[in-house]
């Protein structure tokens, strides 16, 4: 596929391209490059998102009087594109990509001049309150309360797989409010402060050897009505609305081509029988198929941007992008640790967090392959599960 742009694209393209030149250090790139997790670390995100909002160049979906960009479609594409060739660190998208886009449509004047800034600021870090122990897929299922007391609700439960969590010093959190109707008409939307009575934090270590995710615990936390976002009962409807831009709001064919390209560096560096594995041709043929697969996928992304330029939210579309962005991650990360052998039974991340500090023994592009590739292996559950995701495609796209 080739995109061709208008001459002042390009001359876009060469301001996006110079500005990372100055201002995005080879030790940021560094940085990002050993992020083996969803999120880059968040001191790095932080530095990296506080050069975008000098720039004014953070939140280039938001309206313009919010900070908004004003680019077109083709510039966001081009500036997510050249993001991803320079090796920038991702923004946390909790509060920026998410939450945003929600207070944009459902909050108040008042939620709207409080958090937005905030957000962009960076003074407020948010995660997210969605899953709990046994309500994941089947997320109406939730059990987590908000009962009224005067102003107040006193909000009691737990909620699981909480992203960054540890960082967080808010949450945006769904409770049930009225446990008499069905799942998802008793089920209201809350923004928390993480510094309320009541509230605790325990990490979850994944199998990639991670603190990425906790479990929080809310014990009579009493939150203000104010910070209801969307009517009482209706968090459903606002839950799904956000969900549409967790799953689909951004772009990640332009780092899946990245990450192409480097596995075909890999594979052209590792032997296989005395030649390049590059031209073993199943190997070669698994790496087109990703290539085809991440074409199409960035086609899906290109009308999804288009429909949020129109101020509309990404739809079924997100769901197509998740489960299809999943996929090829996978199937790329799984093609490297084949490519690099034996280099991938050391788990490089789980030695270094143990305290091992000398160099790594084997080829740079080796040392994060095995935590990416056990990561990637949650990715079809966290964010909609890839089961769901395929039936809200069949009703919504197919009308199965």
């Amino acid at each position: 596929m080739k995109i061709e742009f208008s001459a002042e694209d390009e001359a876009f393209r060469a301001e996006v391209q110079a500005f990372f030149a100055e201002h995005l250090s080879e030790e940021m790139r560094a940085e990002a490059a050993k992020t083996t997790t969803v999120f880059a670390e968040k001191e790095l995100a932080m530095r990296w998102q506080a050069i975008l909002v000098e720039k004014g160049w953070a939140v280039p979906s938001w309206p313009v009087e919010h900070g908004g960009t004003g680019w077109s479609v083709t510039q966001k594409y081009i500036f997510n594109e050249e993001s991803a060739k320079a090796g920038a660190p991702g923004l946390i998208p909790l509060g920026l990509r998410m939450l945003a886009p929600v207070l944009f449509k459902y909050g108040t004047d008042e939620q709207k001049a409080y958090y937005l800034p905030r957000m962009l600021s960076g003074e407020h870090y948010w995660c997210q309150g969605y899953s709990e122990p046994g309500s994941g897929s089947d997320l109406s299922s939730l059990k987590t309360s908000a009962v009224k007391d005067g102003d107040d609700y006193i909000v009691n439960g737990t909620k699981i797989w909480t992203t960054h969590a540890q960082f967080a010093d808010h949450i945006f959190c769904l409770v049930r409010t009225d446990p008499g109707v069905r799942p998802q008409a008793g089920i209201t939307f809350l923004l928390i402060p993480m510094n309320l009575p009541g509230i605790k934090v325990d990490p979850i270590i994944t199998m990639a050897a991670d603190h990425e995710v906790n479990q929080v615990f809310f014990d009579d936390v009493r939150v203000p009505q104010s910070n209801r976002v969307g009517p009482e009962n209706e968090g459903w409807t606002v839950a799904k609305y956000l969900l549409e831009f967790e799953r689909g709001g951004g772009a990640a064919s332009a780092g899946l081509r990245v990450a192409l390209a480097n596995l075909k560096a890999v594979a052209s560096k590792e032997l296989d029988g005395g030649a390049p594995l590059i031209e073993q041709p199943g190997f070669r043929a698994a790496i087109s198929e990703l290539e085809i697969r991440t074409e199409s996928l960035e086609l899906i992304e290109l009308m999804n941007l288009a429909r949020l330029s129109r101020g509309e939210s990404p739809g079924a579309g997100s769901s197509l992008v998740k489960n299809t962005s999943v996929e090829i991650n996978q199937g790329i990360s799984t093609l490297k640790l084949e490519a690099i052998q034996y280099y991938g039974a050391p788990h490089a991340n789980l030695i270094s967090l143990n305290g091992y500090t000398d160099p790594w023994v084997g080829p740079d592009y080796a040392e994060t392959a095995t935590p990416r590739y056990l990561n990637a292996r949650a990715a079809s559950i966290f964010g909609g599960s890839k089961e769901v995701q395929k039936n809200i495609v069949a009703k919504v796209v197919l009308g199965l």
